[in-house]
C-alpha cells in the first residue's frame, strides 16, 4: 500500500513538472501553425496582406505625427498617407515605390523644423516604410535598381539623418543583404522543383520506353519463332511430302522466300532493341524503290493476278520516299490478296517531272471468290485495319507513311466493285504542308 502511494505521488510530481513543458510545447506549435497559415495567406493574396500592412501603419502614424512635429491631425492624416501609400504597390512595382518613399522621405526634412523634434526629419513609420521598400526591392527589383536602391538610401540615412542615428545605414545594407538571401533561396527552391519535375517526367518517359522496348523483344521472339517455324515447314515440305508436283513445291518454295524475307525485316527492325550485347540483329539495308520489281515479282509468285508498270528512276527519287512507296505497295498488295482473292490487280508508278511529283496506284478489281474470315471484298470500309506488314494498321499506316514525306493518299471502293489505294509524294523535301487525310475515290 505504501509503496502504490509513493508510486502515485511521483507519478503526480512528474505530470506537474512536465506541465510548464508541454504548456510551451503547445504554445510553440500552435505559434508555428499560425505563422504556417500566415504564410500561405500572404502568398494567395500578397496584396490584400500589403493592404492591411498598410492600414496597421497609417493607424501608428496618424497619433504619432501629432505628437513628434506639433501639427493637427488633419495635417497628420494626409502625411499619414502619403506615407504608407507606397506600401500597397511594393510587390508589383518595387523600385518605383522605394522612390516614392525615398521621396516622401525628402520632403519630410524640407517642410519639417528640425529644432522642434531634435533633428529627426522622419517620421517613425517612414523609416519603417524605408526599411520595408528596400526588402521589397532586394526581393523582386532587378540587379542594378537594387544596388541603387541600397546606395541612395544609405546617402539619404547619412545627410539626413543626426550623427547618432547616421549608422542606421548599415541596418539597411543588412535588411538589403537579408532579402537577397531570402530571394536566392525562394529561386534555387523554385528550380529544384521544376528540376525535380522534369526528373519525374523523364523517369516515367524511360519507363514507358523500356516497357515498350521490353514488349517489343517479346514480340521480336514470338514472330520470330513462329516464322522460323514456317520457313523450316516450307523448306522442308518436299522431303517430307512424297509425290509433291512441281507447281506445289514451287508454291512452298514461294512460301519460304515470303516467310524468310518477314523473318529478316522482323529481326532487322526489333532485332536492335535487345540489350543483352550478344546475338544482336544485323542492321540489314531498308527497302526502296528499285526493290519494287522483286516485290511484285514475289507477289506474282505467290498467287495475285497482277500487272504492273514503273515509270520512275530510283536515282530521282528520295530515300524515304522510296521506302514509303514500298511499304504501300506491300500494305496494299497484302490487302488485294486477303479482302479480293483471285482478282486482278494493276500497279503504276507514274512521274511529274514538272511538279517533281510522283503517283503511286494499286487498282484490284472485284474479288472473284469470297475472302476467307472477311466480310467486306472491297476491305475498304474498316480502316483500324488487321494485319499490316508495313509497319502500320492498314490504311492509317499507310497514310501515316505518307503523311511523314509531305504526300495525299486517296483510298476507296470503285464503282465496278473493286477497290483502289492512290498516294501522291513529292520528290524533293517539303515542309509545312496541310496534314492530308483519306480521300474517297470516285
Amino acid at each position: 500500500m505504501a509503496r502504490a502511494a509513493r508510486s502515485d505521488t511521483l507519478s503526480r510530481r512528474r505530470r506537474v513538472a512536465r506541465a510548464p513543458w508541454r504548456a510551451v510545447r503547445a504554445t510553440v506549435l500552435g505559434s508555428g501553425r499560425l505563422v504556417a497559415l500566415v504564410g500561405r495567406l500572404v502568398g494567395r493574396f500578397p496584396e490584400l496582406a500589403l493592404g492591411v500592412l498598410a492600414v496597421v501603419l497609417l493607424a501608428i502614424d496618424i497619433p504619432t505625427i501629432p505628437q513628434s512635429f506639433s501639427s493637427g491631425y488633419l495635417v497628420a492624416g494626409l502625411a499619414g498617407l502619403v506615407d504608407v501609400a507606397p506600401v500597397v504597390f511594393f510587390r508589383r512595382y518595387p523600385f518605383p515605390a522605394w522612390a516614392a518613399t525615398a521621396l516622401t522621405g525628402i520632403g519630410w526634412y524640407v517642410v519639417s523644423d528640425p529644432a522642434v523634434h531634435q533633428g529627426i526629419s522622419w517620421s517613425v513609420v517612414q523609416f519603417i516604410v524605408q526599411v520595408v521598400a528596400l526588402l521589397a526591392v532586394a526581393l523582386l527589383a532587378r540587379p542594378l535598381e537594387i544596388l541603387l536602391a541600397t546606395a541612395v538610401s544609405a546617402l539619404l540615412t547619412i545627410g539626413l539623418l543626426p550623427g547618432d542615428l547616421k549608422t542606421w545605414f548599415v541596418a539597411e545594407a543588412a535588411v538589403v543583404v537579408l532579402g537577397v538571401l531570402l530571394r536566392w533561396l525562394v529561386l534555387s527552391r523554385r528550380a529544384l522543383a521544376a528540376k525535380s519535375v522534369e526528373t519525374d517526367a523523364e523517369r516515367s518517359r524511360r519507363e514507358v520506353l523500356e516497357e515498350r522496348s521490353r514488349i517489343a523483344r517479346e514480340l521480336h521472339d514470338v514472330v520470330a519463332h513462329h516464322m522460323s517455324m514456317i520457313v523450316v515447314q516450307a523448306q522442308s515440305a518436299p522431303v517430307r511430302l512424297a509425290g509433291m508436283s512441281p507447281e506445289v513445291a514451287a508454291e512452298f518454295g514461294a512460301i519460304e522466300a515470303s516467310a524468310r524475307q518477314a523473318l529478316n525485316e522482323v529481326r532487322g527492325t526489333l532485332g536492335v532493341l535487345r540489350d543483352d550485347g550478344a546475338d544482336r540483329a544485323a542492321l540489314a539495308p531498308q527497302p526502296g524503290l528499285a526493290d519494287l520489281p522483286a516485290l511484285l515479282t514475289a507477289s506474282r509468285a505467290a498467287g495475285l493476278d497482277l500487272a504492273w508498270g514503273l515509270d520512275l528512276d530510283p536515282e530521282h527519287c528520295p530515300a524515304a520516299t522510296g521506302l514509303m512507296l514500298h511499304r504501300v505497295l506491300q500494305e496494299a498488295l497484302a490487302n488485294a490478296g486477303r479482302h479480293a482473292p483471285g482478282a486482278h490487280v494493276d500497279v503504276t508508278l507514274t512521274h511529274d517531272a514538272g511538279a517533281a511529283t510522283a503517283e503511286l496506284v494499286v487498282r484490284n478489281q472485284a474479288p472473284t471468290r469470297t475472302a476467307t474470315g472477311s466480310s467486306d471484298p472491297s476491305g475498304g470500309s474498316d480502316i483500324s485495319g488487321a494485319a499490316d506488314t508495313s509497319g502500320g494498321n492498314g490504311i492509317p499506316g499507310m497514310l501515316t507513311r505518307v503523311e511523314a514525306v509531305g504526300g495525299t493518299l486517296r483510298v476507296g471502293p470503285l464503282t465496278d466493285g473493286g477497290f483502289a489505294v492512290a498516294a501522291q509524294v513529292p520528290l524533293a523535301p517539303v515542309s509545312d504542308r496541310p496534314a492530308p487525310v483519306p480521300e474517297e475515290i470516285s
